[in-house]
């Protein structure tokens, strides 16, 4: 059952019931208040059919209400705490956050349903001549990739959907403006993320015999930081190695009179430090103080704590009073985190234009994980393309329209999956807005996942209203979703069905929303003897390795796939995610994104990875990610 449209204002309803209601609630009673179930002896104990909001849901179906109070629990707009006498009986409060949407509700508008219209990529008449004159170059593309590849458009965003070839578009486009626009390979700069997708746009680039500049974000402006040091520092200055910042972590709590143990114990919940070694939750929580860190360098270093109170206020002082002397630490050392990196580097160009590299095309790849400062880099490079001096914002936006310099940008908003780390999914959202005459050009044939698995892909985010993708091909339908009593017994059946199915196992994958759930699912593997990877959140970079099944987040598995895939723990507590193994994340609040459509995205993401065959396994009861259209598709067990 899908909540209804996204610019409906019905979940205004349940945040006035909490504000109103004269003490904490839990979930059911709250449903049954706004439902007017007057059944619910609380109901009638307290008098609350009295009371303002009393059935002003009626209308709503009891999952799609439940389903609205967990998109505001997601969204940090509702909390969730124990009772004094029962810490395991959990309660609903609004918070300051969750009143201020009620001034000024905004919620809806993050969301990419609100307002984006995809735009329809046709096919026309010149398309089709110039597809001819490249016949050869352009053999087994089909006609969207082929207009991608040799777009002579200024300003190009192609959103490329799983599967539809974006890296082997992206490098073909590269070698198109190479050898057959005859760009200076010197003039073109290609943009990733990681090292290891610029490692691979490099290798198949060179196949190619292509040889351009590809750089991530942050070694693109690294270079420049050491090429321009002098300028920019007064000190020689390196990036901070994991050493450098355990040192400074050590420092700066003895400075506050503690240890790093205590202050570890302290941060973390009983619940957040099961299964974790001590030096796992140092490694979280250096991660977490850094994070915080950066955030407030680029906002404005200021006080965050006095807008808390209790167990948040006494965790937001101890962050607080470290990252204070992290950032006099780090300055006084000469030491740089990776995103100084990029702040200082877009500081210098700015006031110094006359040092940017001048480039005629600028290709950016997984444009929907951009942030802000990025977004400023790729304006100073592409606004500096031209010659021009940038010496006000007129000349520049008249440049965007009119300078042969070309962007070029390749991502999907539907695997927008970091706005939890700053990334803003709005920026690939209006690339049209932002620069007038933009060609967009929507790749949607799938060539990785069968038919089945393509349309249950549609399904899952049917609510974000952007078009579904088509499979090229069709197999043999394999789409299992598996309930259990427990954890555990999913563990059990994922290791009994690995053992007993004749498939290499290293096209499997075992996909799961937190690191604690792999954890558990290694443990069982290493006892059956079935050989592993682990891919975490705090280690992403493992390579798939032959005879080895893959253990991974879905943060870190995205971009890869395999034959058979299992996704598990798929209910309400993992999709939105409830838990946070980054409790300052939770307090300071430090992005804003909504955090329900990209648990939702995740999801997509995790099904996505599948070729042919998919499991999704859950205990209790289903995330309403799992909605009724892909609940028919699937053959439903029971264990």
């Amino acid at each position: 059952m899908e909540i209804k449209k996204s610019d409906n204002l019905d979940y205004l309803n349940v945040l006035n019931a909490l504000n109103t209601i004269p003490f904490s609630v839990g979930r059911i009673l709250l449903c049954d208040f706004l439902k007017g179930k007057m059944n619910n002896k609380s109901v009638i104990k307290h008098d609350l059919d009295e009371a303002p909001y009393f059935g002003s849901l009626r209308k709503l179906d009891r999952d799609v209400v439940f389903e609205m109070i967990d998109h505001l629990i997601a969204n940090r707009l509702i909390d969730v705490s124990g009772l004094e006498m029962n810490k395991f009986i959990k309660v609903l409060s609004i918070n300051g956050v969750g009143k201020n949407e009620l001034k000024n509700p905004v919620l809806n508008k993050r969301k990419i349903s609100n307002g984006f219209i995809e735009p329809k990529t046709k096919v026309d008449e010149n398309d089709l001549v110039m597809f001819e004159k490249y016949n050869g170059f352009l053999d087994g593309y089909n006609s969207l990739q082929k207009k991608v590849i040799i777009s002579e458009g200024k300003k190009v965003l192609c959103i490329a959907g799983a599967g539809s070839g974006k890296t082997t578009v992206l490098t073909k486009r590269i070698e198109f403006l190479n050898k057959y626009k005859s760009v200076d390979s010197n003039k073109i700069l290609a943009i990733t993320f990681t090292r290891k997708a610029k490692e691979e746009m490099q290798k198949r680039l060179s196949e190619l015999n292509v040889d351009v500049k590809i750089e991530t974000f942050n070694s693109f402006c690294e270079k420049i930081l050491k090429k321009y040091s002098s300028l920019i520092y007064n000190r020689p200055t390196r990036i901070a190695g994991y050493q450098d910042k355990i040192f400074a972590l050590i420092s700066a709590t003895q400075s506050l009179g503690i240890d790093l143990n205590s202050a570890i114990d302290k941060y973390f919940s009983k619940n957040q430090k099961m299964n974790k070694t001590q030096n796992q939750l140092q490694n979280v929580f250096m991660a977490d103080c850094f994070a915080v860190l950066d955030y407030f360098k680029l906002k404005g270093f200021k006080d965050f704590t006095s807008t808390f109170d209790g167990e948040d206020y006494s965790n937001a002082k101890l962050v607080y009073d470290i990252v204070k002397f992290l950032r006099e630490h780090m300055e006084i050392q000469g030491l740089r985190t990776y995103s100084d990196q990029i702040n200082d580097a877009v500081k210098f160009l700015k006031k110094n234009k006359e040092y940017i590299q001048k480039f005629d095309h600028v290709l950016v790849d997984e444009f929907q994980d951009v942030n802000a400062l990025q977004i400023e880099l790729i304006d100073l490079l592409n606004g500096a393309a031209v010659g021009s001096t940038l010496s006000d914002t007129d000349v520049l936006s008249e440049n965007f329209r009119k300078a042969g310099n070309s962007l070029f940008c390749v991502g999907d908003p539907r695997q927008s999956i970091f706005g939890w780390r700053g990334s803003d999914v709005n920026y690939i959202l209006d690339f049209a807005m932002k620069y007038e005459g933009a060609e967009v050009i929507g790749l949607k044939k799938n060539y990785r996942s069968n038919n089945h698995i393509v349309d249950l892909m549609n399904y899952s985010i049917s609510s974000m209203k952007m078009d579904g993708l088509t499979s090229s091909f069709e197999n043999e339908k394999h789409l299992k979703l598996c309930t259990f009593d427990s954890y555990e017994e999913e563990c059990d059946f994922v290791v009994r069905k690995i053992l007993t199915m004749n498939i290499s196992r290293d096209d499997v994958f075992v996909i799961a929303r937190t690191n604690k759930q792999l954890n558990d699912l290694a443990k069982m593997m290493e006892s059956k003897g079935i050989k592993y990877i682990l891919k975490t959140d705090d280690f992403p970079s493992a390579d798939i390795k032959k005879d080895c099944v893959t253990l991974s987040t879905i943060h870190s598995i995205k971009g890869l796939e395999a034959e058979l895939v299992f996704v598990v723990g798929c209910n309400n507590f993992n999709f939105p995610c409830k838990s946070s193994e980054h409790p300052i994340m939770e307090i300071v609040k430090m992005y804003e994104y909504d955090k329900e459509e990209e648990e939702r995205r995740l999801f997509y993401v995790a099904i996505s990875r599948a070729k042919n065959m998919l499991y999704l396994t859950y205990s209790k009861k289903p995330t309403y990610f799992i909605n009724d259209k892909m609940k028919q598709m699937m053959d439903e067990i029971k264990f």
